[in-house]
């Protein structure tokens, strides 16, 4: 069975950063491309970031590229999301996904496999 665990969310100020970790269990997590997708209050989800199988190959929607960076360890099981220069727009709740960004058509994200998500807050 896939278990996805985010972990990490907290509220910040803006300006802040956090660091977002997704332990993966119960398949092959090396074999697998993932992303980060996350759903504001009142919203869908949103696709933020992918990162091929090999962590080789990274991709960022444009709000965030250049202040997120994504990363996984294959030896741990373990997705990050490095979160910087955090807006009050990026409060969400994060969610690890299986698949990559070929999965996200700019308005909906599939039924992949998920976790509960973490909380992200960014107030003053």
């Amino acid at each position: 069975e896939v278990q996805l665990v985010e972990s990490g969310g907290d509220l910040v100020q803006p300006g802040g950063s956090l660091r977002l970790s997704c332990a993966a269990s119960g398949f092959t997590f090396r074999s697998y491309d993932m992303s980060w997708v996350r759903q504001a209050p009142g919203k869908g989800l949103e696709w933020v970031s992918g990162i091929n199988a090999g962590g080789g190959t990274t991709t960022y929607t444009a709000s965030v590229k250049g202040r997120f960076t994504i990363s996984r360890d294959n030896a741990k099981n373990t997705l990050y999301l490095q979160m910087n220069s955090l807006k009050t727009e990026d409060t969400a709740r994060y969610y690890c996904a299986t698949g990559g960004d070929y999965l996200w058509d700019g308005h909906t994200w599939p039924e992949t496999s998920r976790g509960q998500g973490t909380q992200v807050t960014v107030a003053s």
